[in-house]
């Protein structure tokens, strides 16, 4: 039977899920709970997620695999999607595109594959890290040409 949304422009199979846990919070990926879990992308610092079968099952019934990332890594990924992507998350989120970035130094990567990362952690959620991360922040004031000129347009 053919799939309700087959011929409208959407996948006909299932996705192989990706999953990037921190380094020092990664029990998915050493199989074992984590008693004290550390990095700097405070939301998925845990050592024991409720979650935990349900993702070892999305992971194999999809062929897709679960690694952590450095922070060092999340780090980087952050730079980079707030700099040359203009996209504001916090840590965690940047964990998505770190292991991305792992997954493409490792040549896991295929030419042409579609490939999706949810970012779902806005940078406010976590404006203390940002901060310190180095990032220019400008005060403006609130007048229309101003805030042009600064965005170059």
């Amino acid at each position: 039977q053919p799939s309700p949304t087959e011929g409208e422009g959407v996948g006909r199979r299932l996705p192989k899920m990706w999953g990037f846990q921190a380094e020092g919070a990664a029990p998915l990926v050493s199989g074992v709970p984590v008693p004290d879990p550390h990095t700097i992308a405070t939301a998925i610092k845990i050592g024991n997620p409720a979650s935990w079968h349900g993702a070892i099952r999305a992971r194999d019934e999809s062929g897709g695999l679960i690694d952590s990332v450095t922070d060092d890594e999340i780090r980087a990924a952050h730079a980079f999607l707030a700099s040359r992507e203009g996209v504001f998350v916090e840590p965690a989120s940047a964990a998505s595109i770190a292991g991305l970035f792992k997954k493409k130094r490792e040549g896991k990567l295929e030419r042409g594959q579609t490939i999706v990362c949810v970012l779902t952690g806005n940078g406010l959620k976590d404006p203390e890290f940002a901060l310190a991360s180095g990032f220019r922040v400008d005060t403006l004031p609130a007048e229309s040409d101003v805030l042009l000129r600064a965005l170059n347009l």
